[in-house]
């Protein structure tokens, strides 16, 4: 493993690479499920919504006001360029306002977006990000969509590079380390089960982050991801409950630090607290803790993530709806999505 930088600190076939959640879902907009990628963020799901209907304004204004809030600026601008129609407003946009950082960063992943999904040159994507990255330097996002890039396509040392500029950017770039974890976790163990890299550099990156930060969910994340790989590839069942996952020393103490976190130190406005809030729900409930599991389920409320649901095999969001009613001793009833959110793609990772 090459060393890593200076304070460091989904659903598909076992053959591609999954993250928190999947990178090139081709369902698009019209994922039957009503998971929402925006993750609740209102503001996101108004500018999604006049991109949709032709105006590119709110998306100017929502990236001008998000400024340098590093997470959230990424999350906004994955979400965005999921859209069919965000590459021809964006272009626009450009021409209206040349050499816009905003407009360039927001081309860049809606290219990463093509080329992970098969419509576009990854060469012309990294060269884009690139672009994005010189008009913007101290902007993690451009890092971001390279390191999507090669978390998927490869090479492995420029997914390293890309992880080392994100970092120096923004390091507990909550994405970036989701993402570096996924692909550590698919990697072969040592001799015993509990060694493992993916948790090295997970609780590594918990214990250097500051202590409000929400990477100290990550040791929980890593070893959801580990599981989903050993599941992949036939070396464990796909419940984790079944496999004793979650029994191990090691992974008892994580779930408790990351529970205990969040008891004391919950971000509501963190972008992407939702994906941790199903990661430790997940969790608790295949490690046999229905108290501890039905806290974060009503903290869910409507929420779901597609990941980490669809590790199970099955339907995310059958798997979601029966866990949940098991933590709350509830019948198992259909979750409602967002009434104001539109129907949208999964964040791609």
């Amino acid at each position: 493993m090459p060393p890593l930088p200076s304070l460091l600190g989904t659903c598909r076939a076992p053959a591609q690479p999954s993250g928190d959640t999947a990178p090139d879902d081709p369902r698009g907009s019209d994922d039957p499920r009503g998971f929402d990628a925006a993750l609740g963020d209102a503001e996101l799901q108004a500018a999604r919504a006049a991109l949709a209907r032709g105006r590119w304004q709110p998306v100017r204004s929502l990236l001008a006001h998000t400024g340098d809030e590093w997470d959230r600026r990424g999350h906004r601008i994955t979400v965005l360029a999921q859209e069919p129609y965000t590459e021809a407003r964006v272009r626009e946009w450009l021409l209206a306002e040349p050499g816009s950082a905003d407009a360039t960063a927001l081309l860049a992943l809606t290219q990463v977006h093509r080329a992970l999904t098969g419509r576009e040159e990854p060469d012309r994507a990294r060269a884009a990000c690139h672009a994005a990255a010189t008009l913007a330097p101290a902007d993690p996002t451009p890092w971001l969509g390279l390191l999507l890039l090669a978390r998927a396509l490869g090479p492995e040392p420029e997914l390293w590079r890309a992880f080392a500029e994100l970092r120096l950017r923004h390091p507990e770039h909550h994405h970036g380390h989701h993402l570096i974890v996924a692909a550590l976790a698919e990697r072969s163990a040592a001799a015993r089960p509990e060694s493992h890299e993916a948790y090295d550099l997970a609780e590594r990156a918990a214990a250097q982050a500051p202590a409000d930060s929400p990477l100290a969910v990550l040791p929980v994340v890593a070893h959801t991801e580990r599981h989903r790989h050993l599941a992949a590839t036939g070396l464990a069942p796909a419940d984790p409950a079944a496999a004793g996952h979650w029994g191990g020393r090691r992974a008892r103490r994580a779930l408790r630090a990351a529970f205990d976190w969040w008891l004391e130190w919950e971000h509501d406005d963190h972008p992407r607290r939702h994906l941790d809030l199903n990661h430790l729900a997940f969790a608790m409930s295949a490690a046999g803790r229905p108290a501890e599991a039905a806290a974060l389920f009503h903290r869910i409320g409507p929420h779901a993530t597609r990941e980490p649901w669809c590790h199970l095999g099955g339907d995310p969001r059958t798997a979601f709806q029966e866990a949940r009613a098991r933590a709350l001793g509830l019948p198992n009833s259909d979750i409602r999505p967002d009434p104001l959110a539109p129907p949208a793609p999964t964040v791609f990772e």
